[in-house]
Formats: C-alpha cells, sequence, structure tokens
C-alpha cells in the first residue's frame, strides 16, 4: 500500500509563484516516473510535467520556462516550482507516480488558484 499526498497550493495573484510538494509513502521499492496533472473546471485533465528516475523531464508547452519539476528520490517526493503564473494555470494539481510491482497511483489533488 502506498499513498501520495500533495500539498503547497492555494490563492496568488497573476505573476506570483507556488512550490507544490508530493511525497509518496508507504511500502515503496522503486519510483520510475512521476509527474503533475491538473484539471480545470469544464476541462480534461492535462499534463503538466513529468520526470524520470534519473532526472529527464517534460513538460507540456504551455508551461515551459515558467514551471520546473523536479524530484528528491532519497525523500520519494516530487515538486512543482511555479512562476510567473497566470490565471489560465487556475487547476487541481494533481501528482502521480508509476511504482515497481504496484503501478500508477495518484494523490488526492490540491487546488491552485491563480486571481487578483
Amino acid at each position: 500500500q502506498v499513498q501520495l499526498v500533495e500539498s503547497g497550493g492555494g490563492l496568488v495573484q497573476p505573476g506570483g509563484s507556488l512550490r507544490l510538494s508530493c511525497a509518496a509513502s508507504g511500502s515503496i521499492f522503486i519510483i520510475y516516473s512521476m509527474g503533475w496533472y491538473r484539471q480545470a473546471p469544464g476541462k480534461q485533465r492535462e499534463l503538466v510535467a513529468t520526470i524520470t528516475k534519473v532526472g529527464f523531464t517534460n513538460y507540456a508547452e504551455s508551461v515551459k520556462g515558467r514551471f520546473t519539476i523536479s524530484r528528491d528520490n532519497a525523500k520519494n517526493t516530487v515538486y512543482l516550482e511555479m512562476n510567473s503564473l497566470k490565471p489560465e494555470d487556475t487547476a487541481v494539481y494533481s501528482c502521480n507516480a508509476n511504482f515497481d510491482r504496484l503501478g500508477i497511483k495518484w494523490g488526492q489533488g490540491t487546488q491552485v488558484t491563480v486571481s487578483s
């Protein structure tokens, strides 16, 4: 049994910054890729960024240059540093992780609201 818990969401003004964290806990052997996704009201969930175990990253075009994904393998934690936030970044942000033997698991999500 594993669990992913996100933190760091909230309300921020346009142009501001937030840092999201997602910590995995439980019976963990290996975590392969980890990633962040988001879902805005009335829209489908979309990929924001992913990172492999060795640090290769992939970003959605809409966040390139503004968001940075990173991970601390010793802490089983993935981060999303979000800068120059825009109102269109408003969404529920969820992390996922691909666990050895367990497959892909999701966190419960954290709300990010960008508004003045």
